[in-house]
């Protein structure tokens, strides 16, 4: 066994000083100063020596986190929050959630109506917006559910009093629940909303500042303005022209001071490259109402680190809706409906870390189901996906995909650069038969 004898800040890191040793070394100052000294288990001078190691050890502990504090990677809390602070990124904020009551007034019998995820709830003045987390069924004899909601814009302006959501926003009911008659919603809080005044865990806040860009005008910077915009989950950036593709053959043919990316173009003369955004359900694509679309604020972000004449393309990402088709074999006794819940948030987990072009994985979806207790076997996984929208986006061909296209047992689900697999929770492309084994 290697004995250490370098402790503190060495060239392999900072290495800890153990109480062990710390007590070692007292024990042999000790002994120098005072010959002969008893140093006992049952001592008074032994007693002392170890209460002073321990309080030595806590000492060398806080020196370890003042070192390590010194660096993104490994500083934590107030030492994250002051190296945020040198390179001008605070600390971002959590949005506010809560649970509303929605309520069906005037529903016509034997039609069922249906508030969308993501639908806008507003307050009376000063407006603040939120969306449901969740889909809303009532009729004539199911008219009352509860459901969660999140404030669109973070911060502890969206922690609101008991009974301050009073409705569906105007414009997104005009837009999106027109076709009502004279059926309409009523929604309440019957509880305040929170979460609004706590900040961003260490772990979301130490990847901002790792991918922070150090340069203007760079693939990174546009990239780090875009997904600093609330609700924006991953962009994808194209130059037509080979700056941003080192493939082209036009990477690495220009002078940086002359030429706007890669290729050479006429002063005066626009030129525009893409950024393809996916976000979050939630926020609208479009300002509707209240609540501002992640076109035009991605848009006014990107603006800001772009050059005179250069110009972004925003487009929206092909949101692919992806489930499965499998029987699971249960044991005896076992509960299936909770299974399946369990399954349902677990597959939803594990579908939302992934970014733009992320392939859904056979085996990742497989265990979804074989490791929820009570589970003996799935049998006959299909992977599905709902079709892509076409003739938005062209970097490359995208093949034709049929409604709730079926992969074979074994098949990974493959995503094209500018697709991002999502899960609804309650979304029909799950369809899963339960048998006890």
């Amino acid at each position: 066994m290697t004995t250490v004898t370098d402790y503190g800040v060495t060239a392999d890191g900072f290495v800890l000083k153990p109480v062990d040793v710390i007590l070692s070394e007292s024990f042999d100052r000790a002994r120098a100063a005072f010959p002969g000294a008893d140093l006992t288990s049952t001592s008074a001078l032994r007693k002392i020596l170890e209460t002073a190691a321990a309080e030595d050890g806590e000492l060398w502990k806080r020196l370890e986190d003042l070192y390590y504090g010194n660096f993104v990677s490994t500083a934590t809390g107030t030492g994250l929050d002051l190296l945020g602070d040198d390179t001008g990124l605070e600390r971002a904020t959590l949005a506010s959630t809560g649970t509303v009551g929605v309520t069906l007034d005037h529903g016509v019998e034997g039609r069922s109506y249906v508030l969308p995820q993501g639908a806008v709830l507003v307050t009376e003045e000063p407006v603040r917006a939120f969306g449901t987390v969740a889909p809303v069924v009532l009729d004539r004899h199911t008219p009352t559910a509860d459901v969660g909601v999140v404030a669109f814009e973070p911060g502890p302006d969206g922690d609101v009093d008991a009974g301050t959501i009073t409705g569906i926003d105007p414009t997104y009911r005009s837009i999106y629940l027109a076709d009502f008659g004279p059926a309409d919603f009523t929604v309440t809080n019957p509880a305040a909303t929170t979460g609004g005044t706590e900040d961003e865990p260490d772990r979301a806040y130490r990847g901002r500042l790792l991918g922070i860009a150090r340069n203007l005008w760079t693939v990174e910077a546009v990239a780090q303005a875009a997904l600093g915009v609330g609700g924006v989950l991953d962009v994808v950036l194209s130059d037509p022209l080979g700056g941003v593709d080192v493939s082209q053959s036009y990477f690495d043919l220009f002078h940086f001071d002359q030429r706007a990316f890669s290729s050479e173009r006429r002063v005066g003369q626009p030129y525009f490259f893409t950024v393809v955004v996916a976000h979050d359900f939630r926020w609208p694509w479009h300002t509707t109402g209240p609540v501002p679309g992640v076109f035009e604020r991605v848009s006014a972000a990107v603006d800001t680190v772009r050059p005179i004449g250069i110009h972004a393309n925003i487009v929206e990402a092909d949101h692919i809706e992806v489930g499965v088709r499998a029987t699971l074999v249960i044991a005896p006794g076992s509960d299936g409906v909770a299974l399946l819940s369990s399954v349902r948030r677990r597959l939803a987990t594990d579908i939302a870390a992934l970014r733009l072009g992320g392939d859904v994985l056979y085996a990742q979806v497989v265990s979804a189901f074989v490791e929820q207790p009570g589970v003996l076997d799935v049998q006959g996984l299909h992977l599905r996906r709902a079709p892509a929208a076409f003739g938005r986006i062209t970097f490359g061909d995208v093949p034709f995909q049929r409604v709730l296209a079926e992969g074979a047992v074994g098949e990974n689900l493959v995503m094209g650069p500018t697709e991002l697999a999502t899960f609804v929770v309650d979304g029909d492309a799950f369809d899963v038969t339960v048998v006890t084994g």
